[in-house]
């Protein structure tokens, strides 16, 4: 009878109590983790809709942990049931897959009934990557990049461009100058210290430089393809 318990053990039925109480703490670490990221993710997409699959995500995991953490059969059966899935969605910034890993261990935290040290390492992190979050917002200096269309050629645009752009920003790199029939293009790479000192820019040009479009572009944030 020992080698047969040893081989096969059916182990503890899941206690339903449990598992209430555990979903009940992870909906609601994984609505903090949802806000979390709406409010310190950076990501141009929609954050709110990726933010609404973490409570799903972590709920799923917990479920899944806590059924077959206590038999070996369930746990093999698990591993090659899971070996057919695949994620067809792009996850087109690291920091996505960071909080769906997030939601993933704190889903298996709370599963393995590890309440305690699940709670406090969720919210320890959550809690640093908030002040590396506020911290990267609050960063001084910003590269952007500038571009201008002026529909005109009648002057000699460069110098005073030149001239506005220096006037406005710490430094400034002119990458791309198109001078066609009739119209000019223009690209810069500039740093700035604050929205002001783009405003000012902005309102210069249009000042100086009759019928001139600009567009500004921040291109540490562009979703990578």
């Amino acid at each position: 009878m020992e080698l047969q318990e040893l081989i096969y053990n059916p182990a503890d039925p899941l206690s339903i109590q449990t598992l209430v109480i555990n979903i009940g703490i992870g909906f609601i670490i994984s609505l903090v983790l949802r806000k979390h990221f709406i409010v310190f993710g950076s990501t141009l997409s929609n954050r709110h809709e990726l933010a609404s699959v973490f409570p799903f995500i972590l709920l799923t995991t917990l479920l899944i942990i806590m059924i077959v953490k206590s038999s070996l059969a369930l746990s093999l059966g698990l591993v090659g049931a899971l070996s057919i899935v695949r994620f067809r969605t792009p996850i087109k910034e690291p920091e996505e897959l960071a909080y769906l890993f997030m939601a993933i261990a704190i889903g298996l935290g709370l599963g393995a009934n590890q309440v305690i040290p699940t709670i406090i390492g969720s919210f320890l992190i959550l809690t640093l990557m908030a002040i590396l979050g506020k911290k990267k917002i609050n960063l001084n200096n910003k590269n952007i990049y500038l571009s201008l269309d002026i529909p005109s050629i009648n002057t000699n645009y460069l110098d005073q461009l030149n001239s506005i752009i220096a006037k406005h920003t710490l430094s400034y790199d002119l990458r791309r100058y198109d001078l066609r029939d009739n119209s000019i293009s223009a690209t810069y790479f500039i740093d700035v210290s604050s929205v002001e000192m783009l405003s000012n820019l902005s309102d210069d040009l249009a000042a100086n430089i009759e019928d001139v479009a600009l567009t500004f572009l921040d291109q540490n944030q562009m979703p990578s393809i």
